[in-house]
């Protein structure tokens, strides 16, 4: 093989890297909505916040990024917008995405004697699937263009 197939078959398999993140990001965002029809609105929430963290880290693949090690999707944005500014207009649904990282999955994150089962409510779970497809919107947009 000469360098030149090495760099093109590279080429691929970044590409499809970012893809690949892409494409689960949706997945996890269609398990969201499918928890929180049935009810499970702790794991809407989580998911949701799974799905935009995983469409930012695509979005950062796609600009050469290999090492993305942060789950914040706050931080996620913030690298996002050096590339593109209009992620910062979701700095405020990154961190509210945030919030749900821990507290959703386990009981001693929560003050008080209730389980993240019981203290999640179906807004909680509407409006973390609304922020995650927003996210998940904006990156298919850049990553389009």
């Amino acid at each position: 093989m000469n360098s030149g197939d090495a760099l093109w078959q590279l080429c691929y398999i970044i590409g499809m890297e970012e893809e690949r993140w892409l494409r689960q990001a949706d997945k996890d965002l269609e398990s969201a909505e499918d928890s929180g029809k049935a009810g499970h609105y702790e794991w809407a929430c989580f998911q949701s916040q799974q799905a935009a963290e995983k469409a930012l880290k695509a979005f950062l693949y796609s600009k050469g990024l290999r090492a993305v090690l942060t789950h914040s999707v706050r931080d996620l944005i913030l690298d996002c917008s050096k590339y593109e500014k209009d992620f910062s207009n979701l700095v405020s649904q990154g961190k509210a995405l945030d919030a749900h990282y821990i507290s959703t999955r386990y009981p001693n994150s929560l003050v008080g004697n209730e389980i993240p089962a019981q203290y999640y409510s179906e807004e909680d779970a509407r409006q973390c699937t609304s922020y995650a497809e927003l996210i998940l919107k904006t990156v298919k947009r850049f990553m389009s263009s």
